[in-house]
């Protein structure tokens, strides 16, 4: 879904070393950086990684796919409400209702204290420069307002045994509300771009969708493979949002 946005694809050593040059140098693919360890380790290297990406997602626009999806769910008697494993925000910068909205895998856009004192703060304060060669943040470093101690972002990493998942949790348990009020068969569930290899998003819509709630519509360029009564398209998903728009609004100018 960001990659149609212009964000990196970090699909893959090479996707991600073409967005991270200098990583690529020091043999550290996606995986190796997304860790928590190099907070404790090297707070400055860890954030050039996450201070760079939350200046990258500040700025990117959504692209018209997610403008089409609002306007189907505003169509809806029930609305529509978002489950995603990515952590850029981009859903509520496309006016997305934040108490719509299921960060499985966190964002960006919060923090968390690493000194213990607790909570979960909106990185909205934090600007952190990276010095675009090594990609290393330059001080001062994110610190806690409470207790002074260094933030991290809210985001659920590789190993991580210190993500706080208070956030996740209270979005889930309005998705669990909001699932509740959905007549059974009656669910579109339309599934952008979510692989096999960190397959949350992908496990959950087979699952709502299998449960009896509606049907699922798979956009994947790579593995649109469906379950038994699901569609799959081979498309990215961007040009599939654009196709089913086509669909129900046949002739309708699309950008």
């Amino acid at each position: 879904m960001g990659v149609d946005s212009g964000l990196p694809d970090f699909r893959g050593s090479e996707g991600f070393w073409r967005a991270y040059p200098a990583y690529a140098k020091l043999g550290l693919d996606f995986a190796a950086m997304a860790n928590p360890r190099w907070f404790q380790k090297d707070p400055s290297f860890a954030w050039g990684f996450y201070g760079h990406r939350l200046g990258l997602y500040r700025t990117t626009a959504p692209h018209p796919g997610f403008a089409l999806l609002r306007a189907w769910a505003e169509r809806m008697p029930r609305g529509a409400f978002v489950f995603t494993s990515n952590v850029d925000g981009q859903f509520q910068k496309a006016g997305f209702a934040e108490d719509r909205i299921l960060e499985i895998h966190g964002s960006i856009h919060a923090m968390q204290c690493l000194g213990g004192c607790g909570g979960i703060f909106p990185a909205d304060p934090y600007t952190v420069r990276v010095e675009p060669g090594t990609f290393r943040a330059e001080a001062p470093l994110p610190t806690c307002p409470s207790c002074g101690a260094l933030l991290r972002p809210n985001i659920l990493m590789f190993g991580d045994g210190g993500w706080d998942s208070a956030r996740t949790e209270e979005q889930e348990q309005r998705l669990v509300a909001w699932l509740e009020t959905v007549t059974p068969g009656k669910l579109a569930v339309i599934e952008c771009g979510a692989g096999t290899a960190i397959p949350s998003v992908r496990r959950f819509c087979e699952q709502v969708a299998s449960a009896g709630r509606g049907t699922l519509i798979r956009l994947n360029v790579r593995e649109p493979q469906v379950p038994p009564q699901g569609i799959g398209l081979p498309v990215t998903a961007l040009a599939g949002l654009r196709a089913i728009a086509e669909e129900l609004d046949p002739g309708r100018q699309l950008r």
